[in-house]
């Protein structure tokens, strides 16, 4: 099937564009992003699904279309269940607590401009780069109150770090989980991205720390306590991470499958906790502090976030079969080589969204056509990427809507010039360990 030059690969590639527009002005259209994909792989698909039975190509063209399909059913069961047990440690408190802990400390601006940093880097890889920001985001506007220097810089500061940090974990973000999935790079190989995405974090945080000073003020903490059961969760949330793991690594079987078998443990344990609190401590007078309940948690996972990600991975691969990635192939990477390529598509990641340039490059290039460093190299180019604008990444989005007014589009364009420093300084740290260089 030829399209390129056929009225339906020109419209498809007009309709895709539309769609993005009003991903990309989400925040002033108050559209949810998942709509207009939804609606754009519907007819992207449909158009070439009709050129197909036409000229006899029916068989080929579902096959390709039930390949993205399986491609998103696993990842999107993954993050359904990783969703699931981050809005079970929310609800048991997990997150509050540590939030509290940290408010309870009086510590400087400057050390609290670097512990939430810190955290938002070594706690993003666990849990997920948006959760870790939108928590050490909650305290920074607690402490920074009438501080608005230090509040914007602070968010900033979380969510490069966070970005930074989910670049060297299958776990951290959405296109390392992507590359993991599809087998190009294995999980204890994302670990030689520690280094570079530490360089990426740490060169714009040390500059701005010199722009932080003063002490906080009092701040109203009242004591968190955690609900039963908010530990053995946290600590199943690990298992079910190990378990999928150990799927991929030692059974080799898809990592989604470990993790079914760890949201089965949280259903388990969720019996458990419902079977043996009593009614009278458990529920109050006002209903507000219910029983646990697992698919209480399923139905508050980020349902736009994944229906979006399926009409990214349709729309992409409607664009694939139809030919636009080969001619993106030829002008980037044959054009301009893997490492600059690499390089370009995490500037072009802060300014569209990452998910789609890393499904276009999967779509584009396997290990046959590209090693394992450069693969390292757009997984990190990606993550980090979305760290040069406020709007490039899910932490910068969300942090725009819990901090309004103060963490701002403008506020994040400030320090765009030092971000991009510590992007480019991480890219050459790479290069240069895996002897790219």
């Amino acid at each position: 099937m030829e399209l390129l030059n056929h009225p339906v690969g020109i419209i498809s590639i007009i309709i895709f564009i539309i769609a993005y527009a009003f991903v990309m002005t989400e925040e002033v259209t108050h559209l949810r992003k998942s709509k207009p994909v939804l609606f754009a792989a519907g007819i992207i698909w449909a158009m070439i699904a009709w050129v197909g039975v036409k000229m006899g190509d029916s068989y080929a063209v579902k096959k390709e279309l039930m390949h993205a399909f399986d491609e998103f059913n696993q990842l999107m069961l993954f993050l359904l269940v990783a969703m699931t047990y981050i809005n079970s440690m929310t609800e048991r408190n997990v997150f509050e607590k540590m939030r509290s802990i940290l408010l309870n400390q009086d510590f400087s601006y400057r050390k609290l401009f670097w512990i939430t940093g810190f955290i938002a880097f070594f706690l993003s890889p666990i849990a997920d780069n948006l959760t870790t920001a939108l928590t050490m985001c909650s305290v920074v506007l607690a402490v920074g109150k009438g501080n608005k220097n230090f509040t914007s810089i602070s968010c900033v500061n979380i969510v490069v770090a966070a970005n930074a940090g989910g670049a060297f974990s299958p776990f951290g973000d959405i296109t390392t989980l992507m590359v993991w999935q599809a087998g190009y790079v294995e999980f204890f190989q994302f670990f030689k991205l520690f280094l570079p995405s530490l360089v990426n974090f740490i060169i714009p945080a040390f500059i701005m720390s010199f722009f932080i000073d003063g002490d906080e003020d009092n701040v109203e903490n009242p004591p968190v306590i955690l609900k039963k059961g908010a530990i053995t969760i946290s600590v199943l949330f690990l298992v079910t991470i190990m378990m999928a793991i150990s799927f991929k690594q030692f059974l080799k079987l898809p990592p989604v499958f470990g993790m079914m078998f760890g949201l089965s443990l949280l259903q388990l344990y969720g019996y458990h906790l419902k079977r043996s609190y009593s009614a009278q401590s458990e529920i109050s007078r006002d209903g507000s502090d219910q029983p646990f309940g697992v698919f209480r948690q399923i139905a508050q996972a980020e349902w736009d976030t994944l229906l979006f990600f399926y009409g990214v991975i349709l729309c992409v691969a409607g664009l694939s079969k139809i030919g636009y990635l080969a001619l993106i192939n030829t002008a980037l990477y044959d054009g301009l080589g893997f490492t600059v390529a690499n390089s370009l598509m995490g500037i072009i990641s802060a300014l569209i969204d990452n998910i789609p340039v890393m499904f276009s490059v999967i779509q584009m290039h396997d290990t046959s056509t590209m090693e394992l460093n450069q693969w390292l190299l757009i997984t990190l180019t990606a993550g980090v990427g979305g760290s040069l604008l406020s709007i490039g990444s899910a932490p910068g989005v969300a942090l725009m809507g819990q901090a309004k007014g103060i963490y701002t589009f403008s506020s994040h364009l400030r320090w765009t010039g030092v971000i991009f420093i510590g992007y480019v300084m991480s890219i050459l740290t790479h290069l240069w360990l895996s002897g790219l260089l």
